[in-house]
């Protein structure tokens, strides 16, 4: 149970990634007040369903607002905040099934705008809190809950869609190291733009893959992880791309544009657009 929702029952499986993710994600705000020496509630919390979206009700410490919002619908949500208070800092946190399936169609609409939020996605690759049933980015020929014969769809590989939808600031890590993921989520957080940071953040009870991640030797497995060049150039599309054809799952920045967000280009348009009245814009629809 929550202290602070009593009547609510959020929890996580012991040995969850978004223990892990949620330590992070304090560390960073707490760094980003710091830094723009600003109050908490400057701060905003955007989340969708799923077992990440219990974020808004488990962080720990002083609370930034939070919008627990309806599946999918995080990049709208945050949207109308940006829209209505830009000075906020804007942070969603979604899984892959709420961000990648339903909430898929939105991802494009605000790269295209460059909308200035930063975005971290968990991804444990099935629905944990709805019982494990197979995500976008389960591998194909999985078996789970829904899908007892094998998946069937082909997987979702979500760094290589961000890349091609035109995201801004693209990052990757993984739940195990929270001071450095901690590090990258203030990153995108500082990035003037549409910011997602994707996350694997395995789930033990349906998806325990641990051991993939971070190898075992022991067991003869090698780590899928692999730590981004320091000589890479994160501004270089092609550069990118190189990093998202390697096998494994890179960890750093991948890609990191400079295209002027939505607020700096509405900030252009009201500097050469005169500013009417409510009585001078009815005065249009007059005969």
């Amino acid at each position: 149970m929550s202290a602070r929702n009593e009547e609510y029952d959020f929890k996580w499986c012991p040995g969850c990634g978004d223990f892990g993710v949620r330590r992070a994600l304090e560390w960073a705000l707490e760094a980003y007040d710091a830094k723009h020496e600003q109050k908490h509630s400057m701060n905003v919390v955007v989340a969708g369903i799923g077992c990440s979206g219990n974020m808004v009700h488990l962080l720990e410490g002083e609370q930034p607002f939070g919008l627990h919002g309806i599946h999918g619908r995080t990049l709208p949500l945050a949207f109308g905040v940006k829209m209505a208070r830009p000075e906020l800092n804007t942070v969603v946190v979604a899984g892959d099934g709420d961000f990648l399936s339903i909430g898929g169609e939105h991802i494009a609409p605000q790269a295209a705008r460059n909308l200035d939020i930063a975005c971290v996605i968990m991804d444990n690759g099935v629905y944990g809190l709805t019982k494990g049933q197979s995500s976008p980015t389960t591998k194909f020929g999985v078996k789970t809950s829904s899908t007892p014969h094998g998946k069937i769809e082909s997987e979702v590989f979500p760094l290589k869609l961000y890349m091609s939808l035109g995201v801004s600031f693209i990052a990757s890590h993984y739940s195990s190291k929270p001071k450095e993921l901690a590090k990258l989520i203030g990153q995108a957080m500082e990035h003037r733009g549409f910011a997602i940071v994707h996350v694997q953040s395995p789930c033990t009870t349906y998806n325990d893959n641990y051991d993939q991640l971070k190898g075992d030797p022991k067991k003869g497995i090698a780590p899928l992880v692999w730590d981004i060049p320091a000589d890479h150039d994160p501004s270089s599309h092609q550069a990118a791309e190189d990093i998202l054809n390697r096998p494994g799952i890179p960890i750093g920045i991948i890609y990191k544009g400079d295209a002027p967000s939505l607020e700096d280009r509405q900030n252009e348009i009201r500097s050469k657009v005169k500013a009417r009245t409510p009585e001078q814009l009815l005065e249009t629809y007059a005969l």
